[in-house]
């Protein structure tokens, strides 16, 4: 068994799935260098080194293959942060090279590409629920920020949403739990990646002077326009899960 060690990165995945043939490993394992723990000693261990020309090469051989869409179903497995995702990745790379001729993502018989089919409605699900529960809040310097915590690594996939229905405002979308955030400064949308986490303690005293204002008349209108007679919490929670409503002003 031969173990590949990459930097975590898309690129350096994709680096690493083209030297296990460029090298002809039969018995191999893709992992990330920080969730890497030896337990044999005398296991064989490939250091990878990204090489965007090498990614590419794979992208582009599968892309002819399982085109776009299948592309994007494996950056959602990728998003997906799952134990397995570099060795699910690996096999239906191999997959499509064995099968050039068939779209191998919808052979659901395979256990791989049937785990692959999970994964990504799961992390459809996620990104469509960050687009519908995500509350921004006013900070004194003008931009609207909100803060997330999803199960997945999503917020590349609601990139594209958020720019396109919040292009007159400056934005910043933070994901508490990866320590970095989407930026919009009415021209450019970009990644940031702070060297510190955000302290939730203290960053409500950087709120707008208006923006307490603003929660407390839409928790008013929250609370007056909810009919008592005809509420069904079971219902409610089945479209809208508690674990989302530490997001939702109406909540607080």
């Amino acid at each position: 068994m031969v173990t590949l060690l990459y930097d975590g990165s898309f690129d350096g995945l994709f680096t690493a799935v083209f030297e296990v043939f460029e090298y002809r490993y039969k018995e191999v394992e893709i992992t990330g260098r920080e969730r890497f723990h030896q337990e044999n000693i005398f296991a064989e261990i490939h250091e990878v080194i990204t090489q965007t020309d090498k990614s590419e090469r794979v992208l582009n051989k599968l892309e002819q293959h399982i085109g776009k869409q299948g592309i994007h179903k494996l950056l959602k497995v990728f998003l997906s942060e799952d134990p397995d995702l570099e060795n699910l990745i690996l096999s239906a790379v191999r997959q499509s090279i064995k099968h050039p001729e068939a779209n191998i993502l919808e052979n659901f018989a395979d256990a791989d590409i049937l785990k692959i089919s999970k994964i990504c409605k799961s992390v459809d699900r996620e990104r469509h629920r960050m687009t519908a529960f995500v509350r921004f809040e006013k900070m004194q310097d003008g931009v609207f920020f909100s803060k997330i915590d999803p199960d997945f690594n999503v917020l590349p996939l609601i990139r594209k949403h958020f720019k396109n229905r919040y292009q007159d405002q400056q934005w910043m979308i933070y994901d508490l739990r990866r320590n970095y955030g989407l930026l919009y400064d009415l021209e450019t949308c970009e990644f940031f990646y702070p060297d510190e986490k955000l302290d939730l303690k203290h960053y409500q005293q950087k709120f707008h002077d208006e923006e307490k204002s603003y929660q407390v008349l839409w928790q008013r209108y929250f609370t007056k326009t909810n009919i008592t007679e005809r509420k069904n919490m079971k219902l409610h929670i089945q479209h809208v899960p508690k674990r989302y409503w530490k997001y939702l002003t109406e909540k607080w």
